[in-house]
């Protein structure tokens, strides 16, 4: 390679790293505002500093956000309807895991007739809209005993994330082995025994993807939280909306600033951790053999 060739290289991978760069800073522009603007006073936002460092940097909009802000009728903050979003999040997220490994394990490993014909079925429920079963769940929710609650908030998120773990974990299940499943049921393994020791330990990859995809879908959901629940037992997102529909007067951007990073940090840190897997899982089935 010649010097004017490698000059030539060099000066395409440098504008190509400005251009990634300039893409990132435009694209994490609206996260600075929000931080920045968290940590200031208001005084500083309405006289039009929105774009600067603080110069007065201070937490209270946190500590108003997260405990005395004014939702609705109560000054109760962001806090109690935080833990509402995590007592959803966590059982409905393991659950629709734990049920989508089992749906594919029987759909790939225990042939049956109409197998794919079921799997169609629950595909398809991936893709009715959520507007179609408000009525009906909300009838429902009323018949068990569940409505205006958080665990009929699980149960609408559990019904609906089953489709999804469903096809992940069938398509990676498809790629495993059978032979493996066949002499483990030569040796006398029953059908939970399989499923526990065999597949579920090898399942990390799309069990990880499963998790994310799940808990980013649940944490973020507005609809179902506004539709199924009351006021005890609002997730997160609807308290956000709530907290800046009650703001009267003067709006108190810098709480309302520090809020929407509380109800978007659990997911944001999901990603930073386990965001590196989320590819990995999914390719991890892709290939056979």
């Amino acid at each position: 390679m010649t010097t004017a060739t490698k000059s030539g290289v060099n000066m395409g991978r440098m504008v190509l790293y400005a251009a990634l760069v300039l893409f990132c800073i435009y694209y994490l522009l609206p996260l600075y505002v929000m931080v920045v603007n968290s940590l200031k006073p208001l005084s500083e936002i309405t006289a039009g500093g929105m774009m600067s460092l603080p110069g007065d940097w201070t937490l209270a909009p946190w500590a108003t956000a997260w405990s005395t802000a004014q939702i609705g009728v109560d000054a109760t903050g962001l806090k109690p309807y935080f833990v509402n979003s995590l007592v959803m999040v966590v059982p409905a997220v393991a659950l629709s895991t734990i049920l989508g490994a089992l749906n594919g394990y029987v759909l790939t490993k225990w042939e049956f007739k109409g197998a794919t014909l079921i799997f169609g079925l629950i595909l398809f429920g991936c893709f009715i809209p959520f507007q179609m079963v408000l009525i009906p769940m909300a009838r429902m929710l009323g018949l068990v005993g569940l409505a205006g609650s958080v665990w009929g908030l699980v149960f609408v998120h559990l019904v609906y994330g089953i489709g999804f773990s469903t096809l992940y974990f069938r398509n990676y299940y498809a790629a495993f082995p059978t032979e493996l499943v066949r002499a483990a049921q030569i040796d006398g393994a029953g059908f939970f025994t399989i499923f526990w020791r065999i597949l579920l330990p090898s399942s990390g990859p799309i069990a990880v993807v499963c998790i994310i995809w799940q808990f980013t879908n649940i944490w973020n959901d507005f609809l179902f939280g506004a539709s199924f629940s009351d006021f005890d037992s609002q997730p997160m997102t609807v308290a956000l909306n709530n907290l800046v529909q009650s703001s009267t007067g003067v709006k108190e951007y810098n709480v309302h600033f520090a809020g929407a990073i509380m109800a978007a940090l659990p997911t944001l840190l999901v990603y930073i951790v386990a965001g590196r897997y989320f590819v990995r899982g999914l390719m991890a089935g892709s290939v056979k053999g």
